[in-house]
């Protein structure tokens, strides 16, 4: 049902309509995300929050307890999913497209919110936040890469001993490495480095 022209009358002018269930917890959590990106995890209020999300603190307060749990679903609803292996024809070009898309992840506005809380928050909720990245981001580009190693052996690009645990890490391990520890993205172009001089090498027979 549409609202009514009383309804519409008696709104003031300017003001959002008023939003209830899925559509404003979508505007909270998308607040939340803004929040990190703007002002950090320490910035971060539920009270900034609820004003980005253009609805009272009672109603975020509601649905999340704290920061921690709001943040936690804001990010694990946000972040870009990661569930089909690229297929180019060939590895070299499967891991290359792969990376591409693990980075764009990574520097998704979810995942720059992520990172950034890693960087901030302290001990104890960072570990917490180290779980959603793993399962939001390092075991989903695991699992691709295990499907494009596992279709290069098919192929006969790959050597069969290549499908082990210590090689599907050390693209994962690579890229956070550069993220966490060194501050910097990585280009196209380093990207491609990568898979020349350390992935490929490392599969090939």
């Amino acid at each position: 049902m549409g609202t009514s022209h009383s309804e519409a009358a008696a709104r003031p002018h300017g003001s959002a309509p008023r939003r209830r269930g899925p559509v404003l917890e979508r505007a909270i959590l998308e607040a939340a995300l803004e929040q990190l990106g703007t002002v950090g995890w320490n910035g971060l209020t539920m009270e900034g929050v609820a004003v980005g999300a253009q609805t009272g603190k009672a109603a975020v307060y509601r649905r999340w307890s704290s920061k921690e749990d709001l943040v936690a679903d804001a990010l694990r609803t946000g972040l870009p999913a990661l569930d089909e292996a690229p297929d180019h024809g060939g590895v070299r070009e499967d891991l290359y497209q792969l990376c591409r898309r693990v980075r764009a992840a990574m520097y998704s506005k979810p995942g720059y919110a992520l990172r950034a809380v890693l960087h901030e928050c302290d001990s104890e909720a960072s570990e917490r936040f180290q779980e959603l990245i793993l399962t939001g981001v390092i075991e989903p580009s695991q699992r691709l890469l295990r499907a494009v190693v596992e279709r290069g052996i098919a192929r006969g690009e790959v050597r069969e001993d290549a499908a082990h645990e210590a090689v599907y890490d050390v693209m994962p391990a690579m890229m956070m490495y550069r993220s966490k520890v060194c501050g910097s993205e990585w280009s196209d172009a380093e990207i491609a480095e990568m898979i020349d001089l350390v992935m490929v090498p490392l599969l090939r027979r």
